[in-house]
């Protein structure tokens, strides 16, 4: 007797539920119907987020007959590659697309021994950073926790090799789509997934508070940085609209309260925006807002976007913004351009990908 999916989600018309969207109960509880021994709901997860697993069929621990019901039951989901470049440094950008159409990209950044992941946590961003291709476009849909997750085994499974560490840098805001977002930073933690170090996992917020806040008081110890791009107000508004409505001041003191809480060191992710923000007056206001805190700064030379008006700065004022900022006690680095020669910036791919 076939099994009445009780247990399943329930979706509209006759679409399968994904099995990445089953939590272990619901799976655990799906096997019972089935008439089938609990462990196997550990067999299939090891499969499905250990292994990648692309169909039911390469489940080759699993009695053919359970390989039979689960594909007439559910479907794994998986996305499609529409786009991928190549740059001479030897990283990668991909535009993957998900199972109901929308986009979003990823990058995959060798290093010795290492494999770095930037994954997007939206299709599109809703911020609307000044400076941001992904901000011109709008935000389509936030990501679900597996499909941020599959970003990363995609690129894993293209490089053939372990990603070492992750960085939720791509599109989105991770922290307006906070619950999805920590699903798949526990995904990417677990035993039972890619098994990274929660060190080695970083989420990059625009500065939303409330996110800070939550996010201070989660067990693991993931990373945070915050784009800040400017510490004088007017100038962040105009180049960051999206959290005009969260002052330097009150960012200034949720910091604080982050740092106290964890004891973790932040990053400030500032991209240097020639005759913008890398003035000296800019200069004299990030050195006010990091001096005394435990903070690195992570200076980046702008991703220039065709019909910008903004421009990179040179790389000898960068050079001064780190002097300037270790004078006054900051530690500050100078991140190593990657993917020059390809669309690196995010929403490039996309805009490229969707003119053609």
């Amino acid at each position: 007797m076939a099994p009445n999916r009780k247990t399943l989600p329930q979706h509209k018309g006759t679409s399968l539920p994904d099995i990445h969207t089953l939590s272990h109960g619901q799976l655990v509880a799906f096997m019972e119907e089935l008439h089938q021994p609990k462990f196997r709901a550990s067999q299939i997860e090891e499969w499905v987020w250990g292994k990648n697993a692309h169909t039911f069929d390469e489940m080759s621990n699993l009695p053919k007959s359970l390989r039979d019901l689960l594909s007439q039951h559910l479907t794994i989901g998986t996305p499609k590659e529409l786009a991928r470049q190549i740059s001479l440094d030897g990283s990668r950008k991909y535009l993957l697309q998900f199972t109901d159409g929308v986009s979003a990209e990823c990058v995959g950044m060798p290093t010795k021994n290492r494999l770095t992941v930037c994954a997007s946590t939206q299709a599109g961003c809703g911020m609307g950073c000044t400076f941001c291709a992904t901000g011109k476009a709008g935000l389509a849909r936030s990501l679900t926790a597996s499909e941020i997750y599959e970003q990363v085994r995609h690129i894993g499974d293209d490089f053939h090799t372990r990603v070492t560490s992750v960085v939720l840098m791509g599109q989105g805001e991770p922290f307006m789509n906070y619950d999805e977002t920590l699903k798949a930073l526990r995904l990417l933690n677990s035993d039972k997934g890619v098994g990274i170090g929660a060190r080695h996992l970083t989420v990059s917020t625009c500065g939303i508070i409330p996110g800070i806040k939550k996010f201070a008081n989660e067990k693991e110890q993931f990373g945070l940085a915050v784009s800040l791009h400017s510490a004088n107000q007017a100038t962040r508004n105009k180049l960051m609209p999206g959290v005009r409505k969260y002052s330097l001041l009150y960012l200034y003191d949720v910091m604080g309260e982050y740092v106290d809480k964890t004891g973790r060191r932040p990053t400030y992710e500032y991209a240097l925006i020639h005759g913008v923000n890398d003035t000296d007056t800019e200069l004299d206001a990030l050195c006010d807002f990091c001096r005394g805190t435990l903070a690195h700064v992570n200076l980046i030379q702008l991703n220039e976007v065709p019909g910008s008006p903004f421009t990179p700065s040179t790389e000898e004022r960068a050079n001064q913004f780190v002097q300037r900022l270790g004078s006054v006690g900051v530690a500050a680095t100078i991140r190593n351009p990657r993917g020059a020669d390809i669309d690196a910036a995010c929403g490039q791919l996309s805009q490229a990908y969707t003119k053609c």
